[in-house]
């Protein structure tokens, strides 16, 4: 629990409630509701484990904020308790109502105790990644994806690392679950993508294609679309993805739409699995763009809108 005030506004209720929903209980000294409503509200922080946490604002205290969400919402009375997400007011209750309430209402907005595992385990996998520790990455994001089968980000992150790590087949069994959503999720097509390039390179009969096959059918024909499409095929299962890009740019800026846009999305399917990671920053800041990432989108824009 803590106490907002003026000067800490900004960075334990705004700035926080993007990491962790954060419910804002503002009370006063000498309201007998909010004494009564304050102890339930902590022992609920508590069973919750970290899943939200639970902020007190004194309005005699503190009235420019406690005013201010009071003409938000169009209340005039306290115990009033307001739910912060992603650095937003979202959602609140006026008085002392019992736990049941407040737990459906919290219910709402807190994540479950198996995403906040999977989640916790996902962010320890990221730290871990970082630190040169692959194999605790990849534990930890398959701990995630047990835990919370529905974490798609989890899951991207998991098939992703085993595909960088060659366990091609470890992450076909890990991608199977959600093979029939790689028409809605856009990064899940680009997993089927990258994984549809390996088998590619890598056929189960015959001669597998060589790069140098390829060039010698451009270097013949500069518009055989298809030698060039398996050219970046090739280099994708090499994980040579700004190379990859580069050719199939070459096709983009002679045909667009070649093959029903099948490079453009080829294309795109590579930005989804080189983009680092989103920092998750203050609600009107911008998180920084991968330097790598950026161009090559540029690159696109310039040709597709020209």
């Amino acid at each position: 629990m803590i106490d907002i005030t003026l000067e800490n506004f900004q960075a334990e209720l705004i700035e926080a409630s993007v990491a962790t929903p954060v419910l804002l209980d503002i009370w006063a000294e000498w309201c007998g509701p909010c004494k009564q409503l304050g102890p339930v509200l902590e022992k609920l922080e508590v069973e919750y484990g970290g899943r939200f946490t639970l902020a007190k604002l004194d309005a005699d205290k503190v009235p420019q904020i406690s005013s201010q969400l009071s003409e938000m919402f169009g209340v005039r009375s306290i115990p009033f308790c307001v739910m912060f997400k992603d650095g937003q007011p979202v959602d609140g209750f006026v008085g002392a109502i019992p736990a049941e309430k407040i737990r459906e209402f919290l219910d709402k907005h807190v994540p479950g105790a198996d995403e906040a595992e999977a989640a916790s385990e996902e962010a320890a996998a990221h730290e871990a990644l970082a630190g040169g520790d692959t194999q605790g990455a990849l534990e930890k994001l398959q701990h995630a994806v047990a835990t919370d089968p529905a974490n798609d980000d989890a899951r991207f992150d998991y098939v992703k690392l085993l595909l960088q790590e060659g366990r091609v087949d470890d992450a076909k069994v890990a991608f199977a679950p959600v093979i029939a959503k790689t028409s809605l999720v856009r990064r899940f097509d680009a997993l089927q993508r990258w994984m549809d390039a390996i088998d590619f390179a890598a056929p189960p009969a015959g001669a597998a294609p060589s790069v140098a096959d390829f060039d010698a059918k451009i270097a013949a024909n500069k518009r055989d679309f298809d030698a060039r499409f398996g050219r970046a095929r090739l280099l994708m299962a090499e994980q040579r993805w700004t190379d990859a890009m580069d050719e199939l740019l070459d096709i983009l800026m002679r045909d667009k739409t070649w093959s029903e846009d099948l490079a453009r999305k080829t294309y795109i399917a590579i930005l989804e699995i080189i983009e680092p990671p989103k920092v998750k920053v203050a609600d009107g800041q911008i998180p920084p763009d991968d330097p790598v990432v950026a161009s090559y989108r540029r690159r696109l824009s310039s040709i597709v809108l020209s």
